[in-house]
């Protein structure tokens, strides 16, 4: 077999398994070429996750559903679970009022 023969058919070989979704000779990936033509008219790319909300504004939301439940499970309960919070005072005081 000539060299250039043997060198064309590698060349092929290497092309065939390169594939069509594979990184051109000197370029990037094509799926990377395809994303980046999609934001360019785009002001930003929207996250794919949503932000975490506040812990603060949750634990406050979990007093409240405590308040209006008005029972001494519910308070108990957020006692338990938010035990170093501020707000597990007001739960304290309020079992003390409903044990009267």
């Amino acid at each position: 077999m000539k060299r250039s023969s043997l060198a064309a058919g590698l060349f092929g070989a290497l092309a065939a398994l390169a594939g069509y979704n594979h990184t051109p000779f000197g370029g990037l990936p094509v799926m990377v070429e395809k994303a980046n033509a999609d934001d360019s008219g785009k002001a930003g790319r929207s996250p794919t996750m949503p932000m975490a909300r506040d812990p603060a504004a949750a634990v406050a939301e979990e007093y409240e559903a405590a308040r209006r439940k008005g029972t001494r499970e519910a308070f108990e309960l957020f006692i338990a679970r938010h035990g170093d919070d501020p707000l597990a005072e007001k739960a304290r005081s309020e079992l003390k009022r409903l044990s009267r």
